[in-house]
């Protein structure tokens, strides 16, 4: 399985194994990252699982929409790197990927 490394908000880093398939906000979720909101569930409505990606993967990722791009918008912290990983599909070219939780607004 492909592997996903999270950063909290305290700055702790953990790798976890990732079904392919799911959502990486899904991966976090059931990993017991219990900081990670996601209160939406995954249909990009509310931004509570904003996440910041490590550059590195950026030309890996899908395309922002512009549903998750004015989210994003409402949120403080939103910076180059931001991304909702409820819109993320957690995938094999996904091995390594690194996020850090974003702090909460």
């Amino acid at each position: 399985m492909p592997q996903l490394t999270v950063v909290t908000r305290q700055g702790e880093e953990r790798t976890v194994e990732g079904e392919v398939g799911l959502s990486v906000m899904e991966v976090i979720r059931d990993n017991g990252f219990d900081e990670l909101l996601a209160l939406c569930g995954g249909c990009c409505s509310c931004a509570t699982c904003h996440v910041h990606v490590d550059p590195a993967f950026a030309d890996k990722l899908p395309a922002m929409s512009e549903d998750e791009d004015d989210l994003l918008d409402s949120s403080a912290t939103r910076d180059a790197t931001s991304r909702l990983s409820c819109q993320i599909q957690f995938t094999s070219a996904l091995n390594g990927l690194k996020v850090r939780i974003a702090e909460e607004d």
